[in-house]
């Protein structure tokens, strides 16, 4: 029996019973046990300001230290770069495509008609910052919660359209309001956006854990996430700082790039480097160690000034 953690949102409960199904079909019994995380529970206020670490997982992280559950289901997006002691990331599913996408009801929403005024909700630091940066024009409004209830907020009169991850809006079946797909090698997605993280505690029974491992793990995604959580972590970044970063595989070279905005979308500093799947995570940390030395320290310092 495998005993899987989760929040309680229909996103995370789709996720979660994908993984239940998985595991069932490798032969595996499966129980779930959802709950309501901080980030969850709070919703007047942006992620930033709550804190970037474990606002989606510290709850399900005590469950799993104390043997409660035996993995907890996450979007890798929300996992923060260095997990606490104790706790170990032992698979990542196949990725779906991880491009942002702008939702709305009216279909004639054209963000680059600059002359007219569009109000646009997100919770990301990253999407406002990139939204600064190439659509000034645009006004970027707080909006926390879950899918739907976003969508019910914008069509009750808060904002004029939505930037989401793709892979939520496919997965709950929104995909006739998507008016635009922003180009990812642009718009670049934050570290893991698309990919589904299972973490569990390093006192799980090895054998268990193997056998979970064995049988959820994508290991095209594995590698490029790796490198995408390589270099987060060297920015010692999590949800309250407008990081990106997206790793391609081919045969068995990744390409990343990766890098910082500045809050207000005036700078934006971008690496673009390869290497080998084999040294994942090593060139996750050499992309992040170049933003640090070409701007991106003092970049860090400001924006945690202006969002202690």
């Amino acid at each position: 029996m495998i005993t899987i953690g989760s929040r309680k949102s229909k996103l995370a409960m789709w996720q979660t019973e994908m993984v239940a199904r998985a595991l069932n079909e490798g032969g595996m019994e499966t129980q779930i046990n959802s709950m309501e995380t901080k980030g969850d529970k709070i919703l007047d206020v942006s992620i930033a300001k709550i804190g970037s670490k474990g606002v989606f997982t510290e709850e399900l992280e005590v469950q799993l230290a104390a043997g409660i559950t035996d993995i907890a289901v996450h979007s890798a997006k929300d996992m923060q770069s260095l997990l606490p002691a104790g706790f170990t990331l032992i698979a990542f599913t196949e990725r779906e495509k991880v491009n942002d996408v702008l939702l709305s009801t009216d279909k004639s929403m054209d963000l680059a008609d600059s002359s007219r005024p569009v109000k646009i909700g997100t919770s990301s630091v990253r999407r406002r910052a990139l939204l600064r940066h190439y659509y000034p024009h645009v006004e970027a409004v707080d909006m926390r919660g879950n899918l739907q209830t976003r969508i019910r907020k914008m069509q009750n009169g808060d904002c004029d359209a939505l930037i989401l991850a793709y892979a939520g809006v496919k997965r709950m079946g929104y995909e006739e309001m998507i008016v635009m797909e922003f180009d990812e090698k642009k718009f670049i997605p934050p570290v893991g956006q698309g990919c589904i993280a299972v973490e569990t505690s390093t006192s799980l029974d090895a054998a268990k854990a193997a056998m979970i491992r064995n049988c959820l793990n994508n290991k095209e995604s594995e590698a490029c996430l790796l490198a995408e959580r390589g270099f987060l972590k060297k920015l010692e970044g999590g949800c309250s700082i407008p990081a990106f970063g997206l790793a391609v595989l081919e045969n068995d070279e990744i390409t990343l790039t990766a890098g910082l905005a500045s809050l207000d979308g005036q700078n934006i500093l971008c690496r673009e480097a390869r290497g080998s799947r084999r040294d994942a995570e090593q060139l996750g940390k050499r992309v992040g160690e170049y933003i640090l030395e070409n701007g991106g320290r003092e970049m860090l310092v400001e924006i945690r000034r202006q969002q202690p």
